[in-house]
């Protein structure tokens, strides 16, 4: 699911490390959870090339997340080869007990559900039941205004024009109040379009990009629609189970984490507020999913190296929308350009909670990494915590020193695969 966070963009020597800030879901900082200490794992394996992970080097790059306080919980893996070459954990599961972070812990994982969905969707293109330049209106007719102009690759690449229906004031993820009164609602999906269609389009479709949640809420109506079932079985039947994604599910409305899982908070005046138990529904297809780093890892690899779609619809999928910052937007999949070469995954977000996957082009090395954001009072070392992280995982290498007195963060921009700043023929501003 989309979140209300500033998109930085960090560019290092002579390249973007990367396109996204991971800790986004935390509202302003105010006062400190009591210190209840912190606990680190590690593992570490030779890669398929035979060259060892640093494992320090990573543990303390995941530290760094939960150090300063900027999270209460980080977990990550590193594969190679279809091997894990490294694990680890930060901080604490529990606030209250000080329990440890274990590898295994599954997480909500946002918008990371979104390559999800849009595998579903290019393997129903792939079966002939829709092509991607179908008018949404062929398939839910009357639900849209204008469908007839917003084509199925429209919704995954997000140049619908759709309002973002977390944009509407009815929706405050970012308040702990308004969570603790919503959080065992059940909202329909037809409801949260409702939301986004009372209010006008970013631009006609196919005028620009913006990203927004509301295409992937169609996006899941349109598969029950096409298969009868609702999306979360469709993602189940058709990648989980096949991928022996045991940490993974779609949850239609279950507030509970099941399994061992680090709780969320959101950091206020009166202290943390646990905000681990929610009903997803409010994320639906645009971001309910929950999974782990190994099954994260395993999904991107088995996406990238062709397991879950055929040669065109692969193609398609990462057929992009060009955009500033160092990344490009597909279908559901988001190409980051790091130093080391191209990787594509997607970053999510929800009260809580924040993730992101990482796979090179040819789904041999993946990155994921969730972490439980709290502080964030200091955004320039939460982007530099990040893309500290990303390029020793992605890339094996070194996050240089900032030059004396020249900020982190060489640029930055509000929105984009996020907070949603159209960009293209309409924009308005830069986005991400």
């Amino acid at each position: 699911m989309a979140d209300r966070h500033r998109r930085t963009v960090v560019r290092i020597a002579a390249g973007v490390v990367a396109g996204a800030t991971l800790l986004a879901m935390a509202p302003a900082a105010y006062g400190a959870p009591r210190e209840s200490g912190r606990a680190g794992t590690a593992g570490a394996a030779d890669g398929s090339d035979g060259v060892r992970e640093d494992a320090a080097g990573l543990q303390r790059a995941l530290d760094a997340f939960t150090a300063g306080g900027m999270a209460t919980a980080a977990l990550a893996q590193v594969r190679d080869g279809g091997r894990v070459t490294w694990r680890g954990t930060s901080g604490v599961s529990d606030l209250a007990t000080g329990a440890p972070v274990r590898a295994d812990g599954r997480f909500r994982i946002g918008s990371t559900t979104k390559p999800f969905v849009a595998t579903v969707v290019l393997q129903l293109r792939a079966e002939g039941r829709l092509a991607l330049d179908d008018p949404i209106e062929r398939h839910l007719p009357g639900l849209v205004p204008g469908g007839d102009a917003i084509t199925v690759r429209r919704l995954l690449n997000h140049t619908s024009g759709l309002f973002d229906f977390i944009e509407d004031p009815a929706i405050r993820l970012d308040d702990p109040d308004w969570l603790a009164r919503t959080r065992w609602t059940v909202f329909r999906p037809e409801q949260l379009v409702a939301l986004a269609t009372a209010h006008p389009p970013y631009f006609p479709p196919g005028g620009g990009w913006h990203y927004s949640n509301t295409n992937y809420i169609l996006a899941g109506m349109l598969i029950e629609k096409i298969t009868g079932h609702p999306w979360g079985e469709e993602v189940e039947r058709r990648i989980v189970r096949p991928l022996g994604l045991r940490g993974t599910s779609m949850p239609a409305g279950l507030p509970l984490l099941t399994g061992p899982h680090a709780h969320g908070y959101y950091r206020t005046p009166g202290g943390p507020v646990d905000v681990t138990r929610i009903n997803p529904s409010m994320a639906g297809a645009a971001g309910a999913g929950v999974s782990t780093t190994d099954d994260l890892a395993r999904f991107d690899a088995a996406l990238l190296g062709g397991q879950l779609l055929g040669p065109v619809e692969l193609a398609e999928m990462k057929t992009t929308v060009g955009l500033e910052g160092g990344f490009d937007y597909g279908l559901g999949l988001m190409r980051f350009t790091l130093p080391c070469g191209e990787f594509w995954g997607h970053d999510g977000g929800i009260p809580g909670y924040s993730t992101l996957l990482l796979g090179d082009a040819g789904g041999r090395r993946q990155v994921a990494f969730s972490v439980n954001p709290y502080d964030l009072s200091d955004p320039e070392a939460a982007t530099r915590a990040e893309d500290a992280f990303v390029l020793k995982a992605a890339c094996r290498a070194d996050l240089p020193p900032a030059p004396t007195g020249t900020p982190a963060v060489a640029a930055a921009v509000d929105g984009g695969a996020a907070d949603g700043t159209a960009v293209g023929a309409a924009a308005a501003g830069p986005g991400s």
